[in-house]
C-alpha cells in the first residue's frame, strides 16, 4: 500500500474546501517526473490558472446550477504502468466525470481501455499518434479525443515544409524505436516526402534513454544529406541536435512538436537553424496575457508553451461541453465533446472530426534563433 502512495502524487485545487459537497469532480494525470517532466509541469500550472479563473467566475453551469471545480492530480511519471494506475484510481476510485493529460502518445494508448471500459471521457494534450483515438483495426474509441492535430499531419507538415518550403531533397532521418510518437511521426514524414520527390537517404535509429548518438549521425554524415529530420522528444533530442552540429552537420534540421525552450540549456546556439513544428506562435499577441499570468501564478517562465496552452485550452473546452451537456452524467459529457463545432478557445477555434481529432487546425512552423523559438511560417499542407 506504501509503494501505491508513493508513486503518485496528488494535489487538490478548487474554490472554496476540497470538500465540498456540489463540485465538478476532474482528473488529470501529468508528467511530473521522468522524461517528459517539463511537459508535465507546465499542463499542471495551467490547468490551475483555468480552474482558478472558472472558479472566480462562479464554476461551471450545470442545468442551471453553478458548481466549482475540484481537480485530481496524478502523476504518471513517464510510465505506462504508472499511466495506468492513475487511469484507473481516477475512474474507479475518485470517480470524476472526465481526465485530462498526459501529452504522451504511447501514454494515452496505454491507458484508453480504462476510460473506455469505465465510460469515462479522456482528453489528451499532445498526443499525436492516430491509434489514441483509433484502434488498430480503424474502429473510433468513443470516449478518447485529443486537442492537438495528428501525427500524420505533422508528419506531412516536415515533408511539405523541408522540400516545398526550403527546397532540400535527401533527407536523413533519426528516430526512437522506443517511442509510438517517434516511429509514427518518422513513418508518415516518410511516405510524404517521397511524393513531394525528396530521397531517404539514411535511417537510423536509437533508444528513448540514449545520451550518445555519435554512432548513428556518423552514417547519417557519409549519407550525404541537406536536411536533418529528428522526429523525437524528450532529452534526447537536444542532445542529438548538438552532437550533430559537434560533427559537423550544419544543414538544416526540423523535427516535429517536440520542440521546447528548455533544449536551449543543452544546446545553445548550435539550435540555431533548426526548423520545428508547433501548435502554436509563441508570440502570438492573442496568448500574451496567458504567459503573463503563468508567470505570475507559478513564479517561473512558460517553457513548454506547447503543453501549456494545449492543457489551458482543454479545461476551458471541457467547460463548455459540461454546460452544454447540462449534466456531471460523463457518458453525456461525451456526447458533447463529439459535438463540438466552431468553439473559439485562445489558440484556435476547435471543430471535432467523427475519430474525435480537431478538423483542419492550421499548423506553424517556428525557427529556432538566438534563444526563441520564432514564427516562420503557417502551414496546412
Amino acid at each position: 500500500m506504501r509503494k501505491l502512495f508513493l508513486a503518485f502524487v496528488l494535489v487538490v485545487f478548487a474554490a472554496g474546501t476540497a470538500f465540498a459537497a456540489d463540485v465538478v469532480k476532474i482528473g488529470e494525470i501529468a508528467t511530473q517526473t521522468g522524461d517528459f517532466a517539463a511537459y508535465g509541469q507546465a499542463e499542471i500550472e495551467a490547468i490551475k490558472i483555468a480552474v482558478k479563473e472558472i472558479n472566480a467566475a462562479g464554476g461551471i453551469n450545470v442545468g442551471g446550477k453553478k458548481m466549482p471545480i475540484e481537480v485530481t492530480m496524478y502523476d504518471c511519471r513517464t510510465r505506462q504502468e504508472d499511466m495506468v494506475n492513475a487511469a484507473r484510481r481516477l475512474v474507479e476510485q475518485d470517480k470524476v466525470v472526465a481526465v485530462i493529460g498526459p501529452s504522451g502518445s504511447g501514454l494515452c494508448i496505454a491507458a484508453s481501455p480504462i476510460f473506455n471500459n469505465g465510460k469515462v471521457p479522456h482528453i489528451g494534450t499532445l498526443p499525436t499518434n492516430p491509434l489514441v483515438t483509433m484502434d488498430e483495426s480503424g474502429k473510433k474509441r468513443p470516449y478518447n479525443f485529443r486537442i492537438c492535430f495528428l501525427d500524420p499531419y505533422q508528419g506531412r507538415m516536415i515533408a511539405y515544409f523541408a522540400a516545398n518550403s526550403l527546397g532540400l531533397k535527401k533527407a536523413a532521418v533519426l528516430y526512437d524505436v522506443a517511442s509510438d510518437y517517434s516511429q509514427g511521426l518518422r513513418e508518415f514524414f516518410t511516405e510524404s516526402f517521397k511524393e513531394f520527390g525528396g530521397t531517404i537517404v539514411a535511417d537510423e535509429g536509437h533508444r528513448g534513454d540514449d545520451v550518445d548518438f555519435r554512432a548513428q549521425l556518423t552514417k547519417i554524415k557519409d549519407s550525404n544529406p541537406d536536411v536533418l529530420v529528428f522526429p523525437t522528444m524528450g532529452k534526447c533530442l537536444p542532445l542529438a541536435v548538438k552532437q550533430a552540429r559537434e560533427m559537423g552537420m550544419t544543414m538544416p534540421i526540423v523535427g516535429g512538436d517536440g520542440y521546447g525552450d528548455f533544449m536551449w540549456e543543452i544546446t545553445g546556439n548550435t539550435l540555431n537553424n533548426t526548423f520545428w513544428v508547433s501548435h502554436v506562435d509563441r508570440y502570438d499577441p492573442t496568448l500574451a496575457k496567458f504567459f503573463e499570468d503563468y508567470e505570475r501564478e507559478s513564479g517561473t517562465e512558460c517553457q513548454e508553451f506547447m503543453n501549456a496552452i494545449m492543457a489551458y485550452d482543454a479545461m476551458y473546452w471541457l467547460k463548455d461541453a459540461i454546460e452544454r451537456a447540462g449534466t456531471l452524467d460523463p457518458e453525456k459529457i461525451r456526447d458533447a465533446l463529439c459535438e463540438t463545432k466552431d468553439l473559439k478557445l485562445l489558440h484556435c477555434t476547435l471543430t471535432m472530426d467523427e475519430f474525435h481529432n480537431p478538423k483542419d487546425k492550421d499548423g506553424v512552423m517556428l525557427e529556432a534563433k538566438d534563444g526563441k523559438a520564432l514564427f516562420y511560417q503557417r502551414i496546412k499542407p
